[in-house]
């Protein structure tokens, strides 16, 4: 059991995906932060989301509050790849996909120059559509699936 688990987002349309990345930190971790990435972030990644930061925190801790209750947990904004949370802090976990898996990687280089210890890498395995791809919120967004992943038919 881990103290505190840190996983990290855009978060714009939430789907079973994300969901599975939040319960496998809640499952893990006495607390979890999340970090949401700012509009700035997501602008300079040229990513195209139909949210801003505001309506994105909002879903984020309703949904949170709604479908695990008994979490302890906090949403900071994330102006960079990781924050200062698992950059400076307490944090001893990180909750990636296999997508994003390398990130952990990165992320205790960047501890290690700063004398910190490295945290535990927890890889959760990508949420598939019923059509054997990934979910995400670009195809949510472009009506080819819902946020549970079923192929939407024409």
């Amino acid at each position: 059991m881990f103290t505190l688990a840190a996983l990290g987002g855009t978060f714009d349309i939430i789907h079973v995906g994300h969901l599975a990345l939040i319960e496998k930190a809640i499952l893990i971790s006495d607390k979890i932060i999340i970090g949401l990435t700012s509009d700035s972030f997501v602008s300079k990644h040229e990513k195209s989301i139909t949210n801003n930061f505001e309506k994105r925190f909002e879903n984020l801790d309703k949904t949170i509050r709604e479908k695990f209750p008994n979490c302890s947990f906090e949403i900071a904004q994330l102006d960079d790849e990781f924050g200062p949370a698992v950059l400076e802090g307490d944090v001893d976990a990180l909750v990636v996909s296999d997508e994003t898996s390398q990130k952990g990687d990165i992320l205790n280089d960047l501890r290690k120059e700063r004398n910190l210890s490295p945290v535990e890498i927890i890889v959760v395995p990508m949420k598939l559509a019923s059509d054997g791809d990934r979910i995400s919120s670009t195809r949510i967004r472009n009506s080819e699936i819902d946020s549970s992943g079923n192929v939407l038919v024409d």
